[in-house]
């Protein structure tokens, strides 16, 4: 079953191959132009994606590189204003002679109330000790200040500034919260003596947690922190991170102070945009992968695949109406051509389309008209040629019939039959003036009755009265003419076939009417008649080529028809031992006609 079905498939698709003419004017056309349009395309889709291509994966670079240098600046604008506030405290404890005063305590808190962003404010002398803080904290007894980087650091010198990584403040009783500590060494008038000491600025992290969290590449990108010594200071998988279960390439990173690279994790190529903090030299890092900024390229190949889709379509459609419209007026004559090869000459093409199809039609058209007038010259001269061996033939018969005519008169006379001379030589005149008629091959029906009984009257004298005959003339017939010498060959053949060889007495009986609008001559006798299979070949081809077998019937029938067309002719019907009747039709031919007639053949 399923080797019958891929049979009938492959049939039907060797089907449509063939039905297809690869060779045809109008498929060159069309696949030609489908081919330059979609390899025009093509190359123009291939170039625009490519070009698509590059221009995406540049803006992505720059809108990562445009984020990254936002959130620098929104970091730098805060650490900056932070930098201020620990400037401005600066300032007042340098200049202020007793540290322990209300002016500065007052000030803190001025700062910390108006800043929620700022957890705490501390000044710790440089022996670990507190001296102010705001909000007024105790430190744990736990508490090891001297220990702490943040302390230590700025210590080592005069206006180094430190920021610490993100931690949880827990060296003030009752406070637990997540922090960023910048702090920095200090001048303090202390009991009448500058001492160093440090000033601490607790900031909450959840403000850098804001300024980072919104930040984001894609559904996967996102940016993390980290500080000079390559601890994260912000990343938005910290507890992953913490785990084990994600990592980041910390290290490459810390090789860059701002740029850019690429790097494959777990398969995935992202783009790596890194930039510093002025300040705190922490490190922005931005993560965008690849395949998202490749999703803007295949949404791009997708978008360009159904233009150049539709494109083709429309240019195949295009292309199939123009080529069948060129096509069109050489398929047409195609066709013509095709009818003239059949033999049809009446054949003529609309000049339509381009003007080399137009001019190719006119010369078509002018060919078949010049050979359609060759082929009609060819006829009428192959007629004409027709009409004269029949002449020739008709006038041989003449010869023939005139020795046996005379050799009759010759042994008359010698047997002393005076009067049966005077009969046969009188018809015997009358019959060849009839036969000449001037040069006519048209002559009236009287003339050819006349003929016709002069003949009988030599044939009966010859034959001693072998048969008789009679004539039955309709009266408005003798109006008309007829073809010349039609009577005679019939009743000779008559005579020679049906008659001579009777025992009995022949009768032969020559009626002319007017039958059915037609001229209608008929010669019936009673003589043994005419076997059916040389009837039915009798006023064929064949027949003709068999001496003694009705050539002159013959002659009779294609010399009328060669005159007055097919319908006309003999219509013979015998049956033996009985007789024959031969039917003889003719058009009506009157004198009018008759002239129109003997112009034609003239020309």
């Amino acid at each position: 079953m399923k080797d019958k079905i891929v049979e009938k498939i492959a049939k039907s698709i060797e089907i449509f191959v063939n039905s297809i003419k690869l060779k045809s004017i109008q498929f060159i056309i069309s696949f030609s132009f489908i081919l330059i349009t979609i390899l025009a395309m093509l190359f123009v889709g291939i170039a625009i994606y490519n070009k698509v291509s590059i221009l995406s994966e540049q803006n992505a670079i720059i809108n990562t590189r445009q984020i990254i240098d936002q959130v620098n600046t929104n970091l730098d604008y805060y650490m900056r204003s932070m930098i201020e506030i620990s400037d401005y405290l600066d300032n007042i404890i340098y200049y202020d002679n007793d540290i322990q005063n209300d002016k500065l305590r007052e000030q803190m808190n001025v700062i910390v109330s108006s800043r929620k962003d700022i957890v705490t404010l501390a000044i710790f002398s440089d022996n670990g000790d507190l001296i102010l803080s705001v909000p007024s904290n105790k430190i744990k007894s736990s508490a090891n200040i001297k220990q702490q980087d943040w302390f230590t650091t700025p210590l080592r010198e005069m206006g180094n500034l430190y920021f610490s990584s993100p931690h949880v403040q827990n060296i003030f009783e009752g406070q637990h919260k997540w922090v960023v500590s910048l702090s920095r060494k200090v001048i303090i008038n202390r009991n009448g003596k500058r001492i160093p000491g440090v000033l601490l600025v607790d900031m909450n992290f959840s403000v850098i947690d804001q300024i980072c969290t919104k930040v984001a590449f894609g559904k996967k990108g996102y940016i993390y922190i980290i500080d000079s010594k390559g601890n994260i200071v912000y990343h938005p998988q910290l507890p992953l991170i913490n785990v084990g279960l994600k990592r980041e390439n910390i290290k490459e990173v810390q090789e860059h102070v701002f740029g850019k690279f690429f790097d494959k994790v777990n398969g995935e190529r992202r783009l790596i945009t890194i930039e510093t903090v002025n300040f705190c030299r922490w490190r922005i890092v931005g993560i965008a992968y690849m395949d998202e900024i490749s999703t803007i390229k295949k949404d791009m190949s997708l978008y360009i695949l159904w233009v150049l889709l539709i494109g083709i379509l429309f240019f195949i459609s295009i292309s199939a109406f123009i080529s069948a419209k060129i096509s069109r007026p050489i398929k047409q004559l195609e066709k013509s051509m095709m009818l003239v090869e059949k033999g049809q000459f009446d054949v003529n093409i609309d000049v339509k389309g381009e003007a080399e199809v137009a001019q190719l039609s006119r010369t078509f058209n002018i060919m078949v008209s010049r050979i359609k007038q060759l082929m009609n010259q060819i006829v009428e001269e192959q007629e004409s040629k027709r009409i004269s061996e029949l002449n020739a033939l008709q006038a041989q018969i003449n010869p023939h019939f005139l020795y046996n005519t005379l050799d009759s008169v010759v042994w008359m006379a010698e047997n002393g039959k005076s009067d049966d001379v005077i009969s046969m030589v009188t018809a015997l005149a009358r019959l060849f003036r009839i036969s000449i008629s001037k040069g006519k091959n048209i002559i009236s029906v009287s003339e050819e009755i006349e003929h016709a009984r002069n003949y009988l009257v030599i044939q009966s004298i010859r034959y001693r009265n072998k048969f008789e005959y009679e004539f039955d003339v309709q009266e408005e017939a003798l109006k008309y003419k007829t073809l010349k010498l039609v009577l005679q060959p019939i009743i000779e053949n008559a005579i020679y076939h049906g008659i001579e060889y009777m025992v009995d007495k022949g009768k032969i009986k020559i009626s002319v009417s007017v039958t059915n609008g037609k001229l209608l001559f008929e010669v019936r006798d009673n003589g043994v008649g005419i076997e059916e299979e040389v009837l039915n070949n009798l006023l064929s081809y064949e027949s003709s080529k068999k001496k003694g077998s009705g050539v002159g019937v013959k002659n009779v029938h294609e010399r009328i028809r060669l005159y007055f067309g097919k319908e006309y002719g003999l219509k013979i019907e015998s049956e033996l031992d009985v007789g024959t009747n031969v039917q003889i039709w003719l058009p009506l031919i009157e004198e009018e006609k008759l002239e129109a007639k003997q112009n034609e053949i003239q020309r």
